[in-house]
């Protein structure tokens, strides 16, 4: 059964994202270290959180893993790349570890 980690960075208390970086650097950087575990990967850019509303994260990078087994080994790699956050972001990203149902 697929699972998937979602990665959310919130766009509150003033803090900064820096996509440029996110992009050129660190989503190359999560390929390299977990990619050989990792069926696939999506980046959204927060635009909004709904009319006139600015939006609640600044990205959201879903990966999605074959199995538990996957994730797990993938996460085992994943050092460099949690070491990488303060690169691009100044606050603490929230995960979501789960089953896709759908």
């Amino acid at each position: 059964m697929p699972v998937t980690l979602q990665v959310a960075y919130p766009a509150d208390n003033g803090s900064t994202f820096d996509m440029d970086y996110y992009l050129s650097t660190h989503i190359p950087l999560v390929g390299k270290h977990m990619g050989a575990h990792i069926a696939n990967t999506i980046v959204t850019k927060g635009l909004a959180g709904g009319p006139d509303t600015p939006p609640p994260f600044h990205a959201v990078a879903t990966i999605v893993f074959a199995d538990q087994d996957a994730m797990n080994a993938a996460m085992k790699a994943s050092g460099p790349v949690v070491a990488d956050i303060p690169n691009f972001y100044d606050a603490s990203p929230k995960m979501l570890i789960g089953e896709v149902v759908g």
